[in-house]
């Protein structure tokens, strides 16, 4: 048995009220439109569930069972279209995304770009996240999701896939002995003083940024603290540490100075977005697959044969 949505609200509302005049009032309808839906839904049921007088209205035994059967289902659904429709209201607005490398940042501007054209009330604004702070504006709030690299253990933020992934490189200085080679291993990195990064990270990021040691257990050397990449470089060309880093500064971040070398033996480095775990909104979840698609290789055109 279909019932129309109206009729439904009709009947609890009348239920509650018990007053047709009162009913109209707050379904903004006439009195003869009120009892017309109440009419219709009984024969529906094909008994009673009002008892009416001139002077009162009351349930009958039958309506006040189908009231105690409706209402759980009818708060339920009142509920989820509130929720469709926050969700929906969540989906618009600025989006604050901050990005890691420069890489990391083409890949935010494009997911921007093809989100305007699914979700045009969403804008998106983007900011590079400091070297030093991976975290801080994210947990404030000045973010709302970041394209990150990981490794990222935190437990108030949670992380997506990896998106791309970069080889890592050893940046020093032209006039070391490591510049003039090929490749460089893991093991390798006793001979330098590496530099590592200032600011409050979390010993598992700090280690993957500066390892204490070598895979046999020889201690690296540490060098000075910085804050910023471009300052890392500076300290690199002046032959003052070794930066291990991912392959994209040979690209973005060259200068004089400084060689490039690929670290044969070392994981790549993956990058991905992280989020605060309690606002995992609507938006944020567009970004996260307009993100994704982003990433995806463009597929290779097919060649005809003449």
């Amino acid at each position: 048995m279909l019932t129309d949505r109206d009729e439904l609200d009709c009947f609890l509302i009348l239920a509650e009220e018990l007053h047709f005049g009162r009913t109209a009032e707050r379904m903004l309808l006439s009195r003869a439109r009120v009892s017309q839906l109440v009419q219709r839904l009984e024969r529906r049921v094909g008994a009673p569930l009002f008892l009416r007088t001139s002077r009162s209205v009351a349930l009958t035994a039958l309506g006040a069972q189908l009231r105690a059967d409706l209402e759980p289902h009818h708060r339920g659904i009142a509920a989820a279209l509130d929720r469709a429709a926050a969700t929906a209201r969540a989906a618009d607005g600025v989006l604050h995304v901050g990005f890691t490398t420069p890489p990391a940042g083409e890949l935010v501007l494009r997911a921007a770009r093809a989100l305007r054209g699914t979700h045009p009330g969403i804008a998106v604004e983007v900011c590079e996240v400091p070297l030093s702070d991976p975290y801080g504006q994210l947990r404030g709030g000045g973010f709302d999701v970041a394209l990150a690299q990981f490794p990222v253990r935190e437990p108030d933020l949670g992380e997506g896939p990896a998106l791309f992934t970069e080889a890592r490189v050893l940046a020093v200085a032209t006039g070391h002995p490591l510049a003039a080679r090929d490749a460089v291993t893991l093991e390798e990195l006793a001979g330098v003083a590496l530099l590592s990064v200032a600011g409050d990270l979390p010993a598992y990021l700090r280690e993957h940024h500066a390892p204490a040691r070598t895979p046999a257990g020889r201690p690296i050397r540490r060098g000075p603290e910085v804050t910023n990449l471009q300052e890392a470089l500076m300290l690199v060309a002046a032959g003052q540490g070794a930066l291990l880093t991912s392959a994209h500064a040979a690209t973005y971040h060259s200068r004089p100075g400084v060689a490039h070398v690929p670290v044969t033996d070392a994981d790549p480095v993956a990058f991905g977005l992280v989020w605060r775990a309690t606002d995992n909104t609507a938006a944020v979840r567009a970004f996260a697959r307009a993100v994704q698609r982003a990433a995806k290789p463009a597929p290779a055109a097919s060649s005809r044969r003449p």
